[in-house]
């Protein structure tokens, strides 16, 4: 089951090391920065957005996290 993280929360969210906004992808339970290519997981609805906790992409990932359909872009627009 895919549970999206509330509208609002979304709209705040910001890669905590250089403030820019995320991807938020929902099937694959992580929020992404494709400019350093780095994810972090949501746990039980919950971002862990800690720099101990990300982990590095590769580029087949990178393609399926920016493909994914569920994705979105944090921030407001």
């Amino acid at each position: 089951m895919i549970v999206a993280l509330d509208t609002f929360l979304l709209e705040l969210l910001e890669d905590p090391t250089d403030h820019g906004p995320l991807r938020y992808v929902a099937q694959a339970h992580v929020l992404y920065n494709p400019r350093t290519r780095q994810a972090y997981e949501v746990r039980d609805d919950i971002p862990v957005l800690l720099s101990t906790e990300v982990r590095e992409v590769d580029e087949a990932e990178h393609e399926r996290l920016m493909n994914d359909p569920t994705g979105r872009d944090t921030g407001r627009r």
